[in-house]
């Protein structure tokens, strides 16, 4: 995850609409798959993983990140989390990748070197920033790489070896509103990211639209700010 947001919003991240929004939509794409066992790639605080240990069965998690300063073990929800700066063979049979495969320069080799690392029938679950006209002084501020369509992340994964099950774009009933923003921070002096701190009514009220649009997400192949795509490895 994007760990300069994660600074900016401190403690306040799980009661930000839009990682809760998120979280939300992560739920919605793995639940039925009964994860066990989860690898987070680029986890910085771990908070997706953190998440469904808490609110699912899955037994532990694997966070991996390179800017960690030390490896270190701790729990969620009375489960063990283990925070690595890589990690060899391992038994994880979900592996997340939210908002990383942006920032590395060869995003189909980061993909190929998992899932090597993980069993057959492991799922793949990545999200990336979507619509290279939004690029902004967001994706400057947050050292993006790039942004894709559905397609393009779609054929990332696929390159790396893995079986595409689903692909969907989320964030799209605040879409259009949001893409006003991103494209009159092109403008801006000084990059910076769009996500800010929240009051509890503005929480509130873009929650509850994020909400109102997650029945439609698994089908939404049209528009949204987030592109989720769910795969596995043959």
């Amino acid at each position: 995850m994007d760990l300069k947001e994660e600074d900016i919003l401190g403690a306040d991240i799980g009661r930000h609409w839009y990682y809760r929004a998120k979280a939300a939509a992560l739920r919605r794409l793995v639940d039925a798959l009964q994860p066990r066992h989860i690898l987070d790639v680029g986890a910085g605080s771990g908070f997706f993983s953190r998440h469904l240990l808490e609110t699912t069965n899955a037994q532990s998690a694997l966070c991996v990140d390179i800017g960690y300063p030390a490896d270190r073990d701790d729990s969620a929800a009375g489960k063990p989390v283990r925070h690595r700066r890589d990690t060899g063979p391992t038994d994880c049979d979900l592996v997340l990748m939210m908002d990383v495969l942006e920032h590395v320069d060869d995003d189909q080799g980061l993909v190929r070197h998992y899932a090597a690392r993980v069993p057959s029938g492991a799922y793949f679950l990545a999200t990336v920033p979507a619509f290279h006209f939004l690029w902004s002084g967001h994706d400057v501020f947050l050292e993006h790489k790039r942004r894709y369509r559905l397609a393009e992340i779609e054929t990332t994964m696929r390159g790396a070896g893995l079986q595409i099950v689903r692909g969907a774009y989320y964030f799209g009933f605040v879409f259009p509103l949001a893409s006003v923003v991103r494209l009159a921070q092109r403008t801006a002096a000084e990059p910076r990211s769009s996500l800010k701190r929240h009051g509890p009514f503005i929480n509130t009220i873009l929650g509850a639209v994020c909400a109102a649009e997650l029945p439609l997400f698994p089908i939404n192949r049209l528009a949204g700010l987030s592109a989720f795509v769910l795969a596995r490895k043959p």
